[in-house]
């Protein structure tokens, strides 16, 4: 620090600005010439790479506002007015992005169920093309050649391809004897399953809940069906034209299988859970297959019928499945490749089949049509084996008890109990109150036989050893709505009833409820 001898301090900022400038300037010279390096960055570099930079020094004065309190509320006033204006402008950019964001997100959705769509299309254009390449493998060289010279023909118009239909083969027929022999041994020692429910609890039920799993109220649910493996797993057919897979446990929908045209007459499942058929007034009949997330997909579109397909029946041993028309046909399938075995016309009918339902021994297949005639077939050769004529008008459902001796059929002029030893008629029961003729009517057996359930107009379940007298009756829970179908678990806890008015009714003890 230098001092003057009147004792005043000289400019010491400015001189020392000055002399450390003039410092360091030395020294980064000093450093180039002796290293021919940059300093900072160790580049090599020389005395005329290096720039003289010059700045201002003089300090901009406090602007005017600034020296008075209120200019310096005015500053803060308009520094506020500024950070509320950026404030507003985000929360506009934030709402903009907001729209565009849900736009966006509604773009994907709908892209979501286009793919679906074509999903599905593509799954049902691959099951038409594994079914002709099907066709064309048992049609023969000969058929394939002749085929396609017609379809080379100029001006002709190309024609759906027809199954191949081989007829049921010795191996189809050992196979289902076989099968019926094991089931008829098993039959003789047949045990009743644990818990069965008694008289007294049928006698106790109530409904439990009640489910509106259909869209239409025209037909309501058409048919109903339990997994085989899970009796908490229903699939139902309504004239809403889907299938309906509910899980009564959850009592949730786990599945929508939408893919018919008009309504659909029957449901059953095969074997397990895995596979599902429905038979339509569309004509076709389709098989669904459970995916890995538990949806289900279209795995085969069948079309050998030419006119309403009105019921399907598995085969006891899962292997085999029966369609039934009003075309006068019924058609035997092998559940594997989905393929037409055979398709059985009659002359002897006028009207087609309204009903059918297998034997459970599985060599006997009873038909019910819609000019009330009810007739067995030996399934195996494709024989119509005996029929029963007494009713009136359309038979809509038919039902084999589990021990085999005895067959219910539903029509308008009731329900008819059938021997099928002395292929007799032996016990008759009225029609439903106010039925009438097409009204909705449905039969079932539990699996002890002891039970049947009736429904139509109203609706009420029979003891057998009871001298048929009226266990339960369902008229109260139902109102004024009609019975379209029903269902019995395997324990015969719980009786699965669907209306018309779409809604499935689950009737059942309350113990039994909580106990399951």
């Amino acid at each position: 620090m230098f001092c003057s001898i009147s004792g005043t301090v000289p400019e010491e900022p400015v001189v020392n600005r000055s002399n450390g400038q003039l410092f360091e300037k030395r020294l980064i010279e000093k450093h180039v010439q002796e290293t021919g390096k940059d300093p900072i960055t160790g580049e090599p570099a020389s005395l005329e790479d290096l720039v003289p930079v010059k700045t201002n020094k003089a300090v901009k004065p406090r602007p005017s506002p600034a020296t008075s309190i209120p200019g310096l509320l005015s500053l803060f006033h308009n520094e506020w007015d500024a950070l509320m204006l950026e404030s507003h402008q985000q929360r506009v950019a934030l709402i903009q992005a907001r729209q565009e964001l849900s736009h966006a997100l509604y773009q994907q959705d709908a892209a979501c169920r286009v793919i679906a769509r074509l999903t599905r299309e593509r799954d049902e254009a691959r099951s038409q093309l594994e079914n002709a390449v099907a066709v064309a493998r048992a049609a023969g060289p000969g058929d394939l050649a002749n085929g396609k010279r017609a379809t080379e023909a100029e001006g002709d118009e190309e024609q759906p391809a027809k199954r191949a239909k081989a007829g049921i083969t010795e191996d189809v027929s050992n196979h289902m004897l076989e099968y019926s022999k094991e089931l008829s041994k098993a039959r003789k020692k047949r045990v009743m399953p644990a818990g069965l429910a008694t008289a007294q609890e049928i006698e106790a039920f109530s409904l439990l809940s009640s489910h509106p799993l259909h869209k239409s109220t025209k037909g309501g649910i058409l048919s109903i069906d339990v997994a085989p493996d899970n009796e908490s797993l229903l699939a139902t057919a309504g004239a809403d034209s889907v299938v309906v897979v509910f899980d009564r446990e959850a009592s949730r929908i786990r599945a929508s299988l939408a893919g018919h045209s008009k309504k659909i007459n029957s449901v059953k499942w095969v074997k397990n859970s895995s596979l599902l058929l429905s038979a339509s007034s569309d004509h076709n009949t389709r098989m669904w297959r459970a995916n890995e997330d538990g949806s289900y997909s279209s795995a085969h579109v069948l079309t050998d019928h030419t006119d309403e397909v009105t019921a399907a029946t598995v085969h006891a041993s899962g292997d085999y499945f029966v369609t039934a028309s009003l075309d006068r046909t019924w058609a035997l399938y092998d559940v594997q490749s989905g393929l037409c075995i055979t398709q059985v016309p009659h002359t002897g009918i006028e009207e087609g089949y309204t009903c059918a339902e297998f034997h459970p021994d599985g060599l006997i297949l009873g038909l019910g049509t819609s000019n009330s005639l009810v007739r067995m077939w030996e399934a195996r050769q494709s024989k119509a084996v005996a029929k029963f004529d007494t009713h009136k008008g359309a038979v809509r459902s038919i039902s084999f008890s589990e021990n085999g001796y005895y067959l219910a059929t539903a029509a308008d002029d009731g329900v008819k109990l059938w021997d099928l030893r002395k292929l007799k008629n032996f016990k008759s029961l009225e029609a439903p109150a106010a039925a009438g003729p097409g009204a909705p009517l449905a039969v079932g057996f539990d699996f002890s036989g002891q039970n049947l359930a009736v429904g139509g107009a109203d609706a009420r379940v029979v003891g057998i050893k009871q001298d048929w007298a009226t266990l339960f009756s369902l008229s109260a829970a139902l109102g004024n709505k009609g019975v379209a179908s029903l269902k019995w678990t395997h324990d015969s806890h719980h009786l699965f009833v669907g209306s018309t008015d779409h809604n499935l009714r689950i009737f059942g003890a309350e113990a039994a409820s909580a106990a399951s």
